[in-house]
């Protein structure tokens, strides 16, 4: 974590006009779990040693995440990132929205560090990646207008949006190593389902979470009437009253913001909505670590990285 900490405060984008480049350094230096970046390292160690090499297309994933969080925050107008204010709300959307294409521009720079024999395997499904992660926004976009959605549908939505970032991170550690088609793809799948796992984690913290170690705005979803596996599987739960008290509070316009998380989380905890949703969360957890269990390597070597991700959901939990 030091070394990718490191590499990232030694990574520059460029000096001016400083309104451009301030806010790349600003987003940046709100830490963040810095999972990405950490996960292909790992992943890297399992099959290579030097794993100082890709300390650059590792830090890439980073920025072209926080990339992806720059220019959804101003979707969501959300008024927080990691407990402090977001870049729109810091400086303006159009400056958010040109800082977040320079940063764009920066992890493809940093992803051309890759070594040659590899570059087009990784470039290839970075960009395939990339993509998917727009669609899966669209389709969260999507979802704000339509009446139903059902949960399937959210759980593609995740996977896109969330998800893929995570197993292209770990894919790509097991590429750079020289890692077998076969165990890069085990990689992939493990980080598809535990982004997904996480995902469902950061639904629940949206409305269970503490705020002082959330970092967000708790019950912004609720707020938003945000379509969650919560929300989804409230609205296909609820019947009479209860149906009745959860639409009063999705199609009120005016309303207190504390008293609809409140009275939302009643709801929610009256149709046992937090263990659905945390048994669906270990569920993905449990498929992502046992394709983990699968790599063609010694458990000793797995073992690093298995332990890492279960202490990380713990802690998060």
């Amino acid at each position: 974590m030091v070394a990718i900490n490191q590499e990232i405060e030694a990574t520059k984008y460029g000096e001016s006009p400083v309104e451009l480049y301030q806010p790349i350094d600003y987003i940046m230096a709100l830490g963040g779990k810095r999972m990405r970046p950490l996960l292909a390292l790992l992943s890297y160690q399992i099959f290579a040693d030097d794993w100082k090499k890709i300390l650059k297309p590792a830090i890439a994933v980073e920025v072209f995440h926080n990339f992806t969080l720059m220019h959804d925050d101003i979707m969501d107008n959300a008024p927080i990132r990691r407990g402090k204010a977001t870049v729109h709300e810091k400086w303006n959307n159009n400056i958010a929205i040109l800082s977040g294409d320079v940063m764009l521009v920066a992890a493809y720079e940093l992803l051309s560090s890759v070594d040659d024999k590899y570059f087009k395997q990784v470039f290839k499904r970075f960009n395939k990646t990339a993509a998917e992660v727009c669609e899966g926004q669209q389709f969260d976009m999507n979802f704000e207008n339509q009446n139903e959605v059902k949960e399937s549908d959210y759980l593609e939505m995740i996977r896109l949006k969330t998800a893929v970032l995570l197993g292209f991170s770990m894919e790509m550690g097991g590429i750079l190593a020289g890692a077998s088609e076969k165990d890069t793809r085990f990689l992939y799948d493990a980080g598809v389902n535990i982004g997904i796992g996480f995902q469902l984690m950061d639904d629940i913290l949206d409305v269970y979470g503490d705020p002082e170690k959330f970092g967000k705005q708790v019950g912004g979803d609720i707020i938003g009437n945000k379509k969650t596996f919560l929300l989804i599987n409230a609205l296909e739960k609820a019947s009479g009253e209860t149906a009745q008290k959860l639409q009063y509070w999705l199609t009120k316009k005016d309303f207190d913001k504390t008293e609809k998380v409140n009275a939302v989380t009643e709801i929610y905890n009256e149709l046992n909505i937090k263990a659905l949703s945390e048994q669906k969360m270990n569920h993905f957890f449990e498929i992502g670590l046992n394709s983990l269990e699968s790599l063609n390597t010694s458990t000793e070597n797995k073992q690093i990285l298995i332990d890492f991700i279960k202490n990380l959901i713990e802690r998060e939990a």
